[in-house]
């Protein structure tokens, strides 16, 4: 399995890639279903004992393409369903759609999104240590936004300029240990790596969407694998 240290020797022509409204292409990948029969979908989020597994994500509502991108566009909406792959602290999975430069993807959930004590969710990418120096971590960052309706959307606060750790809200920036055999456990989630989001930061109650744009790092990347690499989002309040 190639890593994404390999990815850093070859180059791509990078352009920029406009946005699409979430209903305007690639349509339905994957079931569309509203929440569980009999869930509370309101103010309340689910309270669940360690070793309770988190809900992830069940939809790929919209996928649009940047330059350089399109790995793993195959295998959706599988690749970006379940658990991720975590490769811990200095390896990245390949077990990911990558958007492109400019590229980005709007993911649906079974269970709507819920305001909790901390984060709501987590976005996984596959950043990874470089030479195992923690503060030099290969980092491929990404807008984060929410939205009940898929029309109107909230957008978390990020700063890709400023560099850790205060990058604020992006997605991409820390690496992934939960895996399949490891998934992400409620009572810890802390442990599964990967960039967590409060809805309370941006004022938000419940969401159903979330939407990931690439900011267009344009770093080097092996023809395909340009721009963020999502691998998994995570429910932890639903």
């Amino acid at each position: 399995m190639p890593t994404r240290a390999l990815s850093l020797c070859l180059c791509v022509t990078l352009a920029a890639c406009g946005a699409a409204d979430p209903t305007s292409t690639q349509q339905g990948l994957g079931s569309d279903g509203g929440p569980l029969p009999g869930a509370d979908v309101g103010s309340h989020p689910t309270v669940a004992p360690v070793g309770q597994p988190a809900k992830y994500a069940t939809t790929v509502v919209s996928f649009t393409l940047g330059d350089g991108g399109g790995y793993g566009q195959d295998q959706l909406p599988s690749i970006i369903q379940g658990p991720p792959h975590g490769g811990g602290c200095c390896y990245g999975s390949t077990d990911v759609l990558s958007l492109g430069n400019g590229g980005e993807v709007v993911l649906g959930f079974e269970s709507e999104i819920v305001d909790g004590d901390g984060p709501d969710f987590i976005v996984f990418e596959n950043a990874f240590e470089i030479a195992n120096d923690p503060k030099n971590v290969f980092t491929e960052l990404g807008e984060v936004s929410v939205s009940e309706d898929g029309v109107t959307w909230t957008t978390f606060a990020c700063d890709p300029k400023s560099g850790p750790p205060s990058y604020g809200d992006c997605a991409g920036w820390r690496p992934v240990f939960a895996t399949p055999d490891s998934p992400v456990d409620l009572g810890s989630s802390a442990k599964a790596g990967g960039d967590g989001f409060d809805l309370a930061a941006i004022g938000v109650k419940k969401a159903k969407f979330v939407r990931i744009r690439d900011l267009r790092s344009d770093r080097p990347a092996q023809q395909g694998m340009a721009g963020f690499d999502l691998d998994a989002v995570a429910v932890l309040h639903w």
